[in-house]
């Protein structure tokens, strides 16, 4: 299965329901990860972005810190890499995340575990905790002999928690709504959807 099938079958089955999504790219969510997220809200000098930014850094410095990455890269990294989000319904600004068995990893749990409690996202937390555990075993050592910036070699594992918490945290604190994210373990982009449908099917009557 080539990056991106999940996504793109669960894309053509929504637009069968009439619901559009396509890709985004954010300046908020780059390369440099919360250190990016505080520079571009910075930036913006908008007070409204102030406390649920503050709030969205502390647990992603940690979470950076418990998956053993390299601060210093992430400051010396690039403002103009962004981070591609796949599945973003325009009309109201929500991302949605389709996570394929990859994203269910000792390391994810770990990230997970240092959520605020009063983290805001469209999904069950209890239920991701539970697949992480279910599938690390067997996730953990996914592309093990290859580089991760940041995290060093066998590191793409971090990474991807690490980017899975970072969409989490800053995209409520930067005024969308939370994000929605899906489990896909199976590789079925359709089946996703399909199980989702009358959830996802009210963001076209938001």
């Amino acid at each position: 299965m080539a990056p991106g099938d999940v996504q793109s079958a669960f894309a053509r089955a929504a637009a069968e329901d009439g619901i559009v999504l396509g890709s985004r790219r954010f300046e908020w969510l780059c390369e440099q990860g919360h250190v990016g997220l505080e520079r571009v809200a910075k930036a913006r000098r908008d007070p409204a972005l102030v406390g649920p930014v503050t709030a969205a850094l502390a647990p992603l410095a940690a979470i950076y810190a418990r998956l053993k990455g390299d601060l210093s890269v992430l400051h010396a990294s690039r403002e103009n890499l962004l981070l591609a989000v796949d599945l973003v319904h325009a009309p109201t600004g929500t991302v949605i995340e389709v996570d394929e068995a990859a994203h269910f990893s000792s390391f994810r749990l770990t990230a997970l575990e240092l959520y605020p409690a009063d983290v805001r996202v469209a999904f069950d937390l209890g239920e991701h905790r539970e697949l992480c555990r279910a599938w690390s075993a067997r996730t953990d050592g996914l592309d093990r002999g290859l580089a991760a910036k940041g995290f060093g070699f066998g590191g793409r594992q971090r990474e991807r928690a690490y980017h899975d918490a970072l969409r989490d945290l800053a995209v409520p604190a930067m005024g969308h709504p939370p994000v929605v994210r899906i489990a896909a373990v199976d590789g079925d982009g359709a089946a996703a959807y399909a199980r989702h449908r009358e959830a996802l099917l009210a963001l076209n009557d938001a």
